[in-house]
């Protein structure tokens, strides 16, 4: 669940400039490099925002040279028409084609789904970005070099806490089949001492975002699964997106079954079914490539903010050295075309998922059924936005 993973917990990729791991990940994992079978044809639909054949061919390289199980993507045009893409093969036992725009784990794009709810909660005066965690959780953070009446909420959005990452410290084989509490996933990670004074760096970290969900939860009174359908999935109408609810460890539509090998040489394993609860705040929300396209497109809109807010949501410190500026729970990359877009990313096991939207009405999500672990694969998949949105 880097920012990438934006995604995964413990060898995800992570967008900007953070290592990239060939470790285990049970919500985040490595790579299949394997040669798999036919590409799927594009599916038909409306005008693309770009060329078909340059996304369909950026979706077969990732198939055809980096091994990826399949690839899926969705463009949508500043008319709002869309195309989806397929490339690959959905079962991997079977065979079975990719279903269009089907499901995927999105991993750390769930990071800005949170962040639209602790934000809107700061438009309606319930939260404070300059106010100190343990206003909102007193004596809950506490650690070595860490304190919660140090902590900003604004740098637990921006990922600026200094806190360790408690995904780096997850088995991947335990975490497949247990169910983890929020509380859990925070004491793991105050175990151990602070990357950083807060406000020092730009680090990013998965334990910010459990301790922003914590902070919705003591504000509303209400689970941060509920606050998150009523307040952006019913609200704005994605009807493939969801908070799986505890111990559901399916997709619940159709879907390409995602893949995990770990170590980098060994069998390449099926980790489509799996409890996400791992990544909770961080990482557990189920959607589609059209979905996300939505999302991101109504956020941009001022759809789900008010201005005030969505502006904080957009005010950026650099995330590495890719051009990547990390936002409150939103990025920016640069275009080869000129430009930036905004989204997040995520990896989670089984899936990656890049994308988001420009100023202008583009919109691009793509998804692989595996975590790059090779550099070159994963700027495949970057490129594949970027044709889509350039093109």
């Amino acid at each position: 669940m880097r920012a990438q993973t934006g995604q995964s917990l413990r060898s995800s990729t992570r967008q900007g400039g953070r290592r990239r791991r060939a470790v285990p990940a049970a919500v985040a994992v490595a790579i299949g490099v394997m040669t798999l079978g036919a590409l799927a044809p594009p599916a038909a639909s409306a005008d693309a925002a770009a060329r078909p054949d340059a996304v369909q061919q950026a979706l077969n390289t990732l198939v055809r040279d980096d091994g990826m199980p399949a690839a899926l993507a969705s463009v949508q045009g500043r008319n709002g028409r869309t195309r989806s893409y397929t490339a690959g093969v959905g079962d991997l036992t079977t065979g079975s084609k990719v279903p269009r725009d089907g499901q995927v784990r999105i991993g750390s794009n769930t990071k800005a789904f949170t962040a639209v709810v602790v934000l809107q909660l700061v438009g309606e005066g319930k939260i404070d970005l300059k106010a100190f965690v343990d206003t909102y959780l007193p004596g809950l953070v506490r650690g070595e070099g860490i304190d919660g009446r140090r902590i900003t909420v604004r740098q637990l959005l921006q990922h600026t806490s200094g806190l360790p990452d408690y995904g780096l410290h997850l088995d991947d084989d335990e975490i497949r089949n247990r169910y983890f509490e929020p509380r859990e996933l925070l004491d793991l990670a105050l175990r151990h001492q602070a990357d950083a004074a807060p406000g020092e760096t730009w680090g990013y970290s998965n334990t910010n975002y459990v301790l922003a969900g914590l902070i919705v939860q003591k504000v509303t009174g209400r689970p941060l699964a509920e606050e998150v359908d009523r307040r952006i999935i019913k609200r704005i109408g994605l009807r493939h997106t969801y908070f799986p609810a505890p111990g559901e460890m399916t997709i619940r539509e159709p879907h390409p079954r995602g893949y995990h090998r770990s170590p980098a040489d060994g069998p390449l394993r099926d980790f489509t079914e799996m409890d996400p609860s791992a990544g909770w705040a961080a990482g557990q929300v189920i959607s589609t490539n059209s979905d996300l396209n939505r999302f991101f497109t109504a956020l941009l809109a001022g759809r789900l903010l008010p201005a005030a807010q969505l502006a904080e949501m957009r005010t950026t410190v650099p995330a590495g050295t890719s051009g990547l500026h990390y936002g409150l729970g939103l990025t920016s990359r640069p275009l080869s075309c000129g430009g930036v877009y905004w989204g997040h990313g995520g990896d989670i096991a089984g899936y990656e998922t890049r994308g988001g939207v420009t100023d202008d009405g583009r919109a691009a999500n793509v998804a692989v059924t595996s975590i790059p672990t090779d550099k070159a694969a994963a700027r495949h998949v970057n490129d594949a936005v970027d044709r889509a949105l350039c093109g």
